[in-house]
């Protein structure tokens, strides 16, 4: 998962996979969700995400330990 802020437009693009979106829903007013040819969720786009959201500090909880590669 990969955190993108982009300052000129103010919006925060969550991706949650490196595979191309082909189709953008909005979900609500200034929230769309990037779908791949699958349909399965590739990332999140946030409009305006300074007014939204606190990002000053990001926080994670209790992700899986990271399993190396055989």
């Amino acid at each position: 998962m990969k955190l993108h802020y982009y300052p000129e437009t103010d919006s925060l693009y969550i991706e949650l996979k490196s595979a191309p979106g082909v189709e953008v829903r909005e979900i609500v007013e200034g929230l769309m969700v990037d779908l791949d040819a699958h349909g399965d969720v590739v990332g999140f786009d946030i409009d305006h995400a300074s007014r939204k959201l606190d990002l000053s500090k990001i926080e994670t909880f209790a992700l899986p330990p990271t399993i190396a590669a055989e």
